[in-house]
């Protein structure tokens, strides 16, 4: 193994030498992942011809620019999240019917971008996680860098307002939650999460909150908005933004979030109730609910399920949305807490040899080949049902390193021994848990020739179809490297605005 510095040095160069993407001269994202050269003979001899394009790997991808941009913005580097920021608002839709959205993925072609909205996709998904992280990432820029000036400028507060155009309308469901087709997000292939999976709504709240608190900023600099028309929709639009992003946070902690209180109460209740005041809104018989929930969720856990549907409930954990969840403060501070207790409790699986699965437990059998339509890329324990992927972990030392600095954002009062996990009984185990899994990231990794994900029950097995080196494989690394060993404070970057904040500046 090499020593660390090493290794960082190596995954910094990667990332700033291999991975990024220019335009104009001026860098404005990074690959998936890094092409390889390829070998063939040549009169008799084995020579390098170049590299080919792997299928969409070469192109800029806003999910998984989510950490590249994030450790960029740590060290020092905003202007590439800005250019980033502003490439990705000159391709938002204006077409008609997919007006506000943001492309999956853009490329370079010659001396234009093209955008990728689900037109070129494998199975025509459509990355609507991409549409919401914008905003987030547009607000995250703004805080860390006080670039003020730019979330004001007018392309900018136009491209939110074709973003709220695109998301508040009149619909067919009263429910708050986002309705989206299958493989709408991380999980971009038929895994049974259409309707309202868990990571989308969470990045809804986000997205939400980032967009009020934007829109405020530039509300903020003008002095009376009676006769300006674009103003009176921004004080309107943001209303009801506040309005929807309380109803949305209350909705999923009713629906979503489960421990052994509320499974046991949810297996009593009474089937096939009618009328306004009922027990049992969604028609939830006790035999869908899993007897596995009852070691997963031990005495202390608790957790976001992973989706709400008419008579189906969705128990399966997955890990990008629940530690989301915990960023963006939709858990107490209580709920939190239990959530670790359940990553702690169920370590064997979520962590095993390769931190951090991505969704628990894998579909099989039946339910792989009636659910994913035989997806060979996606049986038990592989990709993403149920794989290991090592760009998750930041999230989850995210999570912790905030609730243990107290960081505001859910309003919780924090007094006595348990006060945030600083003091309380997880601190410890929780610390070593993220070592242990930093440690085998340090290990693997460059061994592995950073690659996309692992197979396995344990996470062993390097992915059978991962692609090396891949982008946010490394940025991932450098997130952890970073918030574990050199500034743990920089937790608070994903700090989005108080709910109550902006109920009372509305």
């Amino acid at each position: 193994m090499l020593p660390e510095a090493e290794i960082i040095r190596v995954a910094r160069d990667l990332l700033y030498n291999r991975a990024m993407v220019y335009y104009q001269d001026k860098p404005i994202g990074t690959l998936a992942a890094i092409p390889q050269k390829t070998h063939a003979y040549v009169e008799g001899q084995l020579k390098v011809v170049g590299s080919s394009p792997d299928l969409n790997y070469h192109e800029v991808f806003i999910r998984d620019n989510v950490p590249v941009m994030v450790f960029f913005l740590l060290d020092g580097r905003a202007d590439i999240m800005r250019r980033f920021l502003d490439t990705c608002l000159s391709l938002q839709s204006t077409h008609p019917q997919t007006a506000g959205t943001f492309p999956s993925s853009f490329t370079v072609d010659g001396d234009r971008l093209l955008g990728d909205y689900g037109q070129r996709a494998i199975g025509r998904v459509i990355s609507v996680d991409a549409t919401l992280w914008w905003p987030i990432l547009a607000y995250v820029y703004v805080q860390r860098s006080q670039d003020e000036d730019w979330a004001r400028q007018p392309q900018v507060q136009n491209g939110l307002q074709r973003f709220l155009d695109l998301i508040l309308h009149p619909g067919f469901r009263e429910a708050p939650t986002l309705h989206v087709p299958d493989g709408a997000f991380m999980i971009d292939r038929p895994m049974d999460v259409w309707g309202c999976p868990l990571e989308i709504q969470v990045l809804l709240y986000g997205a939400l909150l980032s967009t009020a608190a934007l829109i405020q900023l530039d509300l903020n600099t003008k002095e009376r908005c009676g006769g300006d028309p674009f103003a009176q929709k921004q004080v309107w639009q943001t209303k009801q933004v506040v309005n929807w992003a309380r109803r949305l946070r209350r909705y999923l902690l009713k629906y979503y979030w489960v421990n052994t209180h509320t499974v046991q109460v949810l297996r009593r209740r009474p089937t096939e109730q009618y009328g306004d005041a009922i027990s049992n809104e969604y028609n939830i018989q006790t035999e869908t609910i899993p007897h596995w929930l009852q070691h997963w969720l031990g005495s202390r856990g608790g957790y976001l399920i992973g989706n709400v549907r008419t008579g189906r409930l969705d128990f399966r954990f997955f890990s990008l949305g629940n530690c989301l969840g915990a960023i963006f403060d939709v858990l107490s501070q209580a709920q939190q807490r239990a959530l670790f207790s359940l990553i702690l409790h169920n370590r064997g699986e979520l962590i095993a040899e390769m931190p951090l699965r991505i969704c628990h437990p894998p579909l099989d059998d039946v339910d792989w080949r009636n659910k994913t339509g035989y997806d060979p890329k996606n049986r038990a324990w592989c990709y993403h049902n149920a794989g290991h992927w090592p760009c998750l972990l930041w999230f989850l030392i995210l999570a912790v390193l905030r609730h243990q600095q107290g960081a505001p954002g859910s309003g919780a009062q924090r007094s006595g021994p348990d006060s945030g996990l600083r003091n309380g009984w997880l601190y410890l185990p929780m610390q070593d848990l993220l070592q242990e899994s930093y440690q085998k990231l340090l290990k693997r990794l460059p061994e592995q020739k950073w690659a996309e994900y692992f197979d396995g029950p344990t996470g062993m097995w390097m992915g059978q179809q991962a692609r090396l080196y891949q982008t946010w494989t490394i940025a991932g690394l450098l997130l952890a490297h970073h918030l574990l060993k050199v500034n743990p404070e920089d937790a608070t970057v994903f700090n989005l605005p108080k709910l109550g904040s902006l109920y009372r500046g509305c």
